[in-house]
């Protein structure tokens, strides 16, 4: 399934992708279904395969979409934890300049919440905190049963599916804290969607093509076989040290590209737009706009 979450006058809501613009609202699916996604995480396996029942029904009967494709946020739109991962693509370290070594081990950095925005959304800063704003292409893993010390031939049964994600960095940020959480972690910072595919569509994470673009130019291009550690190794590895709960967000990595490295340097300024693209969830496309608060 292509899961979706949504907002309308109840509030958060859980839908279902059914074509391309054509979304269902779960409660136009049947009733008892779960109507939130995190509603559908606390529900487990049974929640999920009464949801799947009830798609494959409405798409035999060809029921109508009822949700406006605006309405649409993020699939989780407060993840428990954003994990991620630093330097877990060969060519974004060698872009580098040579400057820092291929990890040992997965390199673990958070996100905050609070930093999740949704398809379309505006990724808002103040310039006066940062001009130094690039894009991330990466795929997010989200986690649908609670792992811990799970091994890496278990390691995937315990995730719901996949998404997009732009892990936007203020890179001046980055280099001056010597750390990442702040650049990283900036209010609107982790643009994410345009959809959850549930993991039995999506089969393999470690062969999707993955790309970005500012405005049209094209910035990254790659595939996620050239991952130094694929998601059952960062899931795995995650969980020997702290428990991954429904809902918790991975953030896998970034490939080559990104704008911080070129020369000259590409950073995003009011009115650009960033887009993310992993092969079979779809684009996550989102305008940035410069804020000075009064």
């Amino acid at each position: 399934m292509r899961l979706v979450s949504f907002i309308d006058e109840a509030g958060d809501r859980l839908g279902v992708e059914a074509g391309p613009g054509r979304l269902w609202s779960s409660r136009t699916l049947g009733a008892g279904l779960p109507r939130t996604m995190a509603e559908l995480l606390a529900g487990g396996e049974q929640a999920l395969t009464a949801l799947r029942l009830a798609v494959r029904s409405a798409s035999a009967a060809g029921l109508p979409g009822d949700v406006d494709p605006g309405q649409v946020t993020a699939p989780v739109p407060r993840p428990g934890k954003i994990v991620a991962v630093g330097l877990n693509y060969s060519d974004h370290a060698a872009e580098q300049g040579g400057k820092v070594d291929l990890p040992e081990r997965p390199m673990l950095f958070a996100k905050f919440p609070t930093s999740v925005v949704g398809p379309g959304a505006t990724v808002e800063w103040d310039p006066r905190l940062t001009d130094g704003v690039d894009l991330e292409a990466e795929l997010g893993v989200v986690i649908g049963r609670t792992a811990r010390r799970v091994s890496q031939a278990e390691a995937l049964d315990h995730v719901l599916g996949y998404t997009c994600i732009n892990d936007v960095t203020a890179r001046d940020l980055q280099v001056a804290d010597k750390q990442f959480v702040r650049g990283k972690s900036l209010d609107t910072f982790c643009p994410m969607g345009p959809v959850l595919v549930t993991s039995d569509e999506l089969h393999d994470p470690g062969a999707l093509d993955i790309r970005s673009w500012h405005n049209d130019e094209p910035m990254q291009d790659s595939n996620t076989a050239n991952l130094i550690f694929d998601v059952a190794h960062l899931i795995s590895f995650c969980s020997q040290a702290f428990t991954l709960e429904p809902g918790d967000v991975i953030c896998t990595g970034t490939p080559s590209g990104v704008g911080w490295f070129r020369e000259p340097r590409v950073t995003m300024h009011d009115g650009d737009v960033m887009t993310v693209e992993v092969e079979g969830i779809g684009r996550l496309s989102n305008p940035c706009r410069e804020v000075r608060p009064g």
